[in-house]
């Protein structure tokens, strides 16, 4: 029996933060040969700390003092992915850049691509348009994992442009949501459908009694923890965290993860609190210590697209969830509590600090068993493969 293919796959870096694509791949490791590109670009660059940061962490990979590549952000150990990191431009917003990363990305994947059978070649990045018909591969695939020309701070204008022309040239595509399954009809082609998964062992595993460093901070704040993990950035709608740090007559409200320019109003409340960073090996020791779980997400175009991995990991967890209805909740309001607005949001927690998981939405909890990242992985890697 032959081979299979071995898969490129262009995406988010490795080991930086535990994507759906890194969680999915985990699952194809034992059995297909991975070759993993940490690409850059979806940012226009700018003077500021962020950028420059960004920027510092990339000339280490390039010179090979970047971590990513022995880390296993989901899983722990195991096999790992073989992790590329070619030099690229930071824009693909003018024509020299774009021009120059096709260069530059054809010249470095190029003998990947022709040391054997031809790669089946993934992207959940628009950035890779230019590179259809450039490098050999057996078919290419876009995983749709988000709509990035609405994202807050992406260079959207530009991710639109390219992702029109990728859809267009794709063999396969693969959305994670109805909204983004939508999206690409309105581009002109069909895609298949695959919500998130999650690790039930993971969030189900014992922990242990002693709180990891980075949950440190934890000891001085005032219980009970109302919690969001995530990125913290303009999505989070402040009218509802406002009403719940009016409403709660104790407690502190968590946001732990990394900040992306969030409203500054929102980390002026005096109930919230930051806990920076928190690795992802160490969320099941914060979900224990955790009250209710939050997502207290603004109603954007991008939150309408978007399927966020956090909730059903919420939900694994055993503990309350709250959240704000969207296209990606609402399918699970049998499980959590979906509000409308910032005093429903507010009633609800206090509910569910109260009174916890109501016994109907523990019932309903069962059908997570069915959402398990490795059955996810085995329907990916059937159209992936053509079957």
């Amino acid at each position: 029996m032959a081979e299979p293919n071995q898969i490129l796959i262009f995406s988010d870096d490795w080991g930086r933060h535990p994507s759906s694509c890194q969680h999915l791949v985990r699952h194809l490791l034992p059995r297909r040969r991975v070759t993993w590109v940490n690409t850059i670009g979806t940012r226009p660059p700018r003077l500021n700390w962020a950028t420059l940061s960004r920027g510092l962490g990339k000339l280490r990979q390039w010179v090979g003092l970047g971590a990513e590549s022995g880390a296993t952000p989901v899983g722990g150990s195991g096999p790992r992915p073989i992790v590329l990191n070619p030099k690229m431009w930071p824009s693909f917003r003018s024509r020299f850049g774009r021009g120059l990363n096709r260069r530059l990305l054809t010249r470095a994947l190029r003998p990947v691509c022709e040391s054997g059978p031809a790669p089946v070649i993934l992207t959940t990045l628009p950035l890779t348009a230019d590179l259809v018909g450039r490098l050999r591969a057996a078919r290419w695939v876009y995983y749709c994992v988000d709509d990035f020309s609405v994202w807050p701070g992406l260079d959207g204008r530009t991710l639109r442009e390219m992702e029109i022309e990728l859809v267009a040239k794709a063999d396969v595509i693969v959305a994670v949501s109805e909204a983004l399954r939508e999206h690409v009809a309105r581009l002109g082609k069909p895609a298949h459908l695959l919500t998130h998964g999650v690790d039930l062992d993971f969030w189900r595993a014992p922990v242990s009694g002693d709180a990891p460093v980075s949950l440190a901070p934890l000891a001085g704040f005032e219980p009970p923890l109302v919690v969001y993990w995530g990125v913290i950035d303009r999505r989070t709608d402040v009218g509802f965290v406002r009403r719940l740090n009016e409403a709660m007559p104790a407690g502190t409200i968590v946001l732990a993860g990394p900040l992306d320019e969030p409203d500054p109003d929102l980390l002026r409340l005096s109930r919230v609190r930051l806990l920076l960073p928190v690795p992802f090996a160490d969320l099941p020791a914060l979900a224990a210590r955790t009250a209710v779980f939050v997502a207290p997400y603004a109603d954007l175009p991008v939150t309408r697209a978007m399927q966020p991995l956090k909730l059903k990991e919420y939900i694994a967890t055993g503990k309350p969830v709250v959240v704000r209805r969207l296209p990606a909740t609402v399918p699970w309001a049998d499980c959590a509590d979906v509000v409308d607005t910032p005093d429903e949001f507010a009633t609800a927690v206090l509910a569910r600090l109260r009174d916890g998981v109501p016994q109907h939405q523990q019932r309903a909890r069962a059908r997570i068993e069915g959402e398990g990242w490795a059955a996810k992985a085995a329907v990916l890697e059937g159209w992936i493969d053509g079957r």
